[in-house]
This record gives structure tokens, C-alpha cells and sequence, in this order.
């Protein structure tokens, strides 16, 4: 080693290494890209709003940049934080421990779709995917309501379902097909990934591989219709979605019912939404409208707004209200609201509902998502709650538990805690992969 490089910290030996288009040390880059949007969790912002900035930002064109950034981490034992585009709620992206932030959305290239699939470098995005997909004849089958800046490789390491999911289920249900995985070691291993040796590598914050590839099914396009339909009460639009969501006949995207006052925070739908109502956010294939309007009527519902297929994408659609757009359009109007993830029982749901809105009234307002999970139809909500204090919080999500609504915590970067459940066969992976356990240390309880 030079008497140069001998006084160059690792930061600069880096920097010299791979180039300033590569590796960004200025304080303003670093800020910005070790954060997500955990801000939507008053705990969390509360414990990682002042974290210290990554050390470096690497932000590279290519597999083989990845794979000399993290020779690189490895000689130099630094941890590594991989990020997309930082729309994940959890504080995934954040840097506990300082290091290097490999941010991946330069690899945006879509390599290839095909008859049912689309191959994908990590940091496409899946609003172009979707319009590329839809030229061809086809469509992306689930995606958060981040979809315009979320990349797939942030949907797959750090998500799990959304809109579509009540049709195709979560990212375990067959929606990631292969993906290639560089390991946390010395020579990077590159690992081409299929079958149940993905759910190793899905919603695991990217603690057991850097994902830089990733193939995902594709389904034949449809057209769909967007529509926002009012009900007297939760428990007729709940009763309605219900029927909505099982009748195979209906091609549909999107069931989303919420109570009052949730659809006033929707302030682009001000002239349609009827106050006092609840309201279901609905996306169905265009040409099942007919049965659509009947099965509204039969649950005395009404049509209060209709977005016709072509303006698709065109206009702000009802899916921007909807998953955790929900949570930001009441934050955007009162700064003290929060939320949580939950899973109801279907056979109890009404009664589960009648016991919180006793105990908790307007502290918690309820906002669900029909979907299909293992191929089975459930129920998951993203409740919105005003946030008083953390022992608060708490007490609500003790209160939902006692009384069977499975709490999936979003109020912890830490993946066992957050739902996740048991990880030993990720555990495993982390020590096969990251022996050294440098790949976003802190984000799961069982380390090398």
C-alpha cells in the first residue's frame, strides 16, 4: 500500500477505487438516502429521525459494480444497507450502523418480457413496468400504491402484497418467479433463485442477499374500471366486499372498504364522496359492470363515482387512496394520525369490529383490504390511529389481539416483530450468505 493510500480513510479509498459517480460521500446525498418514509410511524421517527447517515452512498451501474462494492464492505468488514427508492414504511432502508447505503435504482433496465413474465433489473420501477407490460398485452399482477417511484426489487425485499392481491394473493403466492442474489462474502457468489428458496429472500430488508434481478409473472391485460361506492354503514360495505370478493365471476383488482370519516381525507374526490358514509374503493374488470351494479343494489349500496377503463392511468385512479395512501391522506389532514396492520378472522369480523369501535372509538378508524393469501380468502386492515402516546398504541394493539385480530407491527424495523414471524430458515441463509453479518445488521434478531 502507498503512502497515500495509508492515509486515506476507508471512505476514500473507496471513492478512489470505484469513482465519484459511483461513490457519493457529500452530506446532503448521504442524508437523504439513508432514510425512508418511516415517518409514517411516530415511534419510529422518533428513534430514527436523528440516526447518523450511512458513510457513503454506492450507487452502481451494473452487477459486476455491485459485486466489487461488496468485495469491497467485506475486506474492509463495513455493513452494507441495500435500498430502492426508500418508500418502504419500516425504517428497512435506514442504517443502523453507518457503513455504506448500495442504493440500486440505476439498475433499471427491463431485460425482458415475455409471454407471462417480465425479467427485471432490482430497480425498475413498477409504474413502467406496468406500462410497458400493458403495451405488450399484459400486466404487473400485485403492487403497492407506491407503484409510481417503488422499485421491484424494493416491493420484493421489503413488501408483501396490495393492489391485485385479492386475485393473486402476496409476493409468497407465486409472485416472484426467479431472482438473482449476490452473497456478502469475499467473492461474491451470484445465485439464481427459484422456487421456495425465494421466500428466503422476500420481505426480509435485505439481511440475507443483495437482489439485483428479478423475473415476475405477468397476467393478460384487462380493463378495468374504477369506481368509489357508498354504503349507509361499515357493516353493509364490509357485507358487500365480502360477496364482491367471492364471487369468481367479477375480475377484480381492488376491494377496499373504510368508515367515515376516512373518504373526507380524500380531498381530489371532495365533490363525489357523500358525507357520513362509508365508502368501498373499487377496481373490476369494465366488462362485469352490469353484475358489479347489481350486487351494489342488493347490499344498498350506491355508485357515487365511475372512472371508465380508457382514463386509466390517465387521471388519479381510486388505488392512490387506498393501502397505505390511506394512512397518508389522514395524515396529510391531521399530523397525529398513525396506523397499524391487521388480519381479521372471517367468521368473526363483525363482532371483532363491534368490540373496537366500543373500546376505542374514534381513536381508531377502520380501513380494510380484501385479499387472498395461500389461496384462501382473508381479511387485512391498515386501521388508522390517533396517536396519543406509544403505551397508548400499545394498549390498542394488546386490546385487538385479545380479541383475535393479528397485529403485524408496523412500528419496528426489526423483522420477527413486524409480523414476519419465525425466520429460522432466513436465519440460516443470513449465516450462509453474510457470514459476518454485514448486510443490514439490526434488522433481524437472529444475527451471525
Amino acid at each position: 500500500m502507498t503512502q497515500m493510500a495509508m492515509q486515506m480513510n476507508w471512505e476514500q479509498i473507496m471513492q478512489e477505487q470505484l469513482g465519484d459517480e459511483i461513490v457519493h460521500v457529500d452530506g446532503a446525498t448521504r442524508e437523504k438516502l439513508s432514510k425512508d418514509y418511516y415517518w409514517y410511524s411516530p415511534v419510529l421517527n422518533r428513534q430514527l429521525q436523528h440516526m447518523k447517515a450511512a458513510d457513503v452512498i454506492a450507487i452502481p451501474r451494473s452487477e459486476a459494480e455491485v459485486a466489487e462494492i461488496i468485495a469491497f464492505g467485506y475486506h474492509h468488514n463495513i455493513p452494507v444497507t441495500v435500498r430502492g427508492a426508500g418508500t418502504g414504511n419500516y425504517g428497512q432502508a435506514v442504517p443502523l450502523q453507518g457503513g455504506i447505503v448500495l442504493d440500486l435504482s440505476r439498475m433499471d433496465e427491463i431485460l425482458e418480457i415475455g409471454p407471462g413474465y417480465a425479467k427485471l433489473q432490482c430497480g425498475v420501477r413498477l409504474g413502467v413496468i406496468d406500462k410497458k407490460a400493458r403495451e405488450a398485452g399484459q400486466e404487473i399482477r400485485i403492487y403497492p400504491s407506491t407503484y409510481v417511484k417503488a422499485t421491484v426489487g424494493g416491493f420484493v425485499s421489503g413488501g408483501s402484497g396490495g393492489i391485485g392481491s385479492i386475485t393473486h394473493g402476496n409476493l409468497w403466492d407465486g409472485n416472484v418467479l426467479e431472482a438473482v442474489i449476490y452473497t456478502m462474502e469475499e467473492t461474491p457468489q451470484r445465485l439464481v433463485v427459484q422456487g421456495r428458496d425465494l421466500f428466503n429472500y422476500i420481505h426480509n430488508y435485505g439481511t440475507t442477499g443483495i437482489l439485483t434481478e428479478v423475473t415476475i409473472p405477468l397476467s393478460p391485460r384487462t380493463e378495468w374500471a374504477q369506481l368509489i361506492v357508498s354504503f349507509d354503514t361499515l357493516q353493509q360495505s364490509m357485507k358487500f366486499g365480502e360477496a364482491l370478493a367471492r364471487e369468481a365471476a367479477i375480475p377484480k383488482r381492488l376491494i377496499a372498504p373504510m368508515e367515515w370519516p376516512i373518504p373526507s381525507y380524500f380531498v381530489p374526490f371532495a365533490k363525489v364522496i357523500k358525507a357520513g358514509k362509508a365508502a368501498v374503493m373499487l377496481e373490476v374488470a369494465e366488462g362485469s359492470m352490469d353484475s358489479v351494479e347489481a350486487l351494489v343494489n342488493s347490499y344498498g349500496g350506491c355508485i357515487d363515482h365511475f372512472i371508465e377503463a380508457k382514463q386509466y392511468r390517465k387521471t388519479i385512479g381510486v388505488s392512490d387512496f387506498t393501502w397505505n395512501h390511506t394512512t397518508l391522506w389522514a395524515m396529510k389532514t391531521d399530523s397525529s394520525m398513525t396506523y397499524l396492520q391487521a388480519g381479521f378472522e372471517l367468521g368473526r369480523y363483525e363482532e371483532q369490529i363491534v368490540l373496537l369501535k366500543a373500546k376505542w372509538g374514534d381513536e381508531v378508524y377502520l380501513h380494510f383490504e380484501w385479499v387472498r393469501s395461500g389461496g384462501e380468502l382473508a381479511l387485512n386492515a391498515l386501521p388508522i390511529v390517533r396517536f396519543q402516546s406509544e403505551e397508548r398504541l400499545y394498549e390498542i394493539v394488546a386490546f385487538c389481539e385479545s380479541i383475535g385480530v393479528k397485529i403485524f407491527d408496523p412500528h419496528t424495523w426489526v423483522l420477527e416483530q413486524g409480523g414476519r414471524g419465525e425466520v429460522g430458515s432466513m436465519a440460516r441463509k443470513k449465516r450462509e450468505n453474510d457470514p459476518r453479518g454485514l448486510l443490514n445488521p439490526g434488522k433481524m434478531k437472529v444475527e451471525p
